[in-house]
C-alpha cells in the first residue's frame, strides 16, 4: 500500500541534529525514515535501519544488501536529508588515508551515493536533497583538514548537482556553524564556562538551535521556496562577518 504521506529519509538521525530533523518533519506529517550507524531508539521515525555509510561507500556486497532493503522498504521519496557526518581531527602531518577515505565515504561520497540510488523516487515525487554542510566549508580551524575539506567538497557537489538535475530534482545546503548538541557540548568538555564564551563570540550572542536547522531544512524541502537551487544558506549566528582583532 502506497503511503499518501510525503516520504523523507535522513541520515544520521540519532545525532542532536538528526533528531531533531526527524521530530521536526514528524510534526509536520512526513513518512520518517531514519538511518544511522548506532542501533538505538528513534522515536520520531517510522521506520529505523542501522547503516553503515562508510562500508556502503567500501563494500560493494553490503551495498547491494541493503539497497535491496531499501527497494523493499523505501518505494517512494519526496526528500533526502544528507545529515550523517564524522568529524576525526589531526593535522596535516598526521593525518592517516584511512581516516581521509573514512570522512570522504560519510561526509561526501556517501551523499552523492545514496542521492543516485533514490534518484528516481525523488524525480517521480518532484522532490528534492538537502545537504548538511558546515561553517567549515568557509571558515575552519587547525586539525580539521578532513572534515573542511569534505564539506566544501558537499557545498560544491550541491551546486553541481542543482545543475546537473535541472527540472528534476531540486539541491540544496545548509552550513551551520555552532549548534547546542550532546556533541559539541562533549568537545568543550563539558565545560559551561567556554559555552558562555562561545555564545559570546556570535553577533546573535548564543549558538544555534538543532531546530533552526531543522526548520530551515523544512522550508528548503517544500515548494513556496521552490526557487532556492543549487544554494548553501549559512545558519551561523553572523559569526562568518566577525573579524577578530586585538583589544
Amino acid at each position: 500500500m502506497m503511503n499518501s504521506r510525503k516520504s523523507v529519509v535522513i541520515t544520521g538521525v540519532l545525532g542532536g541534529i538528526g533528531r531533531q530533523l526527524a521530530k521536526t518533519f514528524k510534526e509536520n506529517d512526513y513518512h520518517v525514515i531514519g538511518l544511522d550507524i548506532n542501533d538505538a531508539d528513534a522515536p520520531h521515525c517510522d521506520k529505523f535501519f542501522k547503516f553503515d555509510l562508510h562500508k556502503y561507500c567500501s563494500d560493494l556486497n553490503y551495498k547491494s544488501e541493503m539497497e535491496a532493503k531499501f527497494d523493499q522498504e523505501i518505494p517512494e521519496l519526496f526528500l533526502l536529508v544528507n545529515n550523517a557526518a564524522v568529524q576525526i581531527l589531526s593535522s596535516v602531518s598526521e593525518v592517516r588515508l584511512e581516516d581521509w577515505n573514512q570522512t570522504l565515504n560519510v561526509n561526501l561520497t556517501g551523499p552523492l551515493m545514496l542521492s543516485q540510488f533514490f534518484l528516481s523516487r525523488l524525480e517521480r515525487s518532484m522532490g528534492s536533497i538537502v545537504n548538511i554542510a558546515s561553517i567549515h566549508q568557509q571558515l575552519t580551524k587547525k586539525r580539521f583538514v578532513a572534515y573542511a575539506s569534505s564539506k566544501s567538497a558537499l557545498v560544491g557537489l550541491t551546486k553541481a548537482m542543482s545543475v546537473d538535475l535541472q527540472g528534476k530534482v531540486r539541491v540544496n545546503a545548509i552550513s551551520p556553524a555552532a549548534i547546542d548538541t550532546q556533541m559539541l557540548r562533549e568537545g568543550f568538555d563539558n565545560d559551561e564556562a567556554k559555552v558562555q564564551m562561545l555564545n559570546e563570540l556570535h553577533p546573535s550572542q548564543r549558538i544555534g538551535k538543532p531546530q533552526e536547522v531543522s526548520q530551515l531544512a523544512l522550508l528548503l524541502a517544500e515548494d513556496k521556496l521552490g526557487f532556492i537551487n543549487g544554494a548553501n544558506l549559512k545558519i551561523d549566528g553572523g559569526i562568518s562577518n566577525v573579524l577578530k582583532d586585538l583589544d
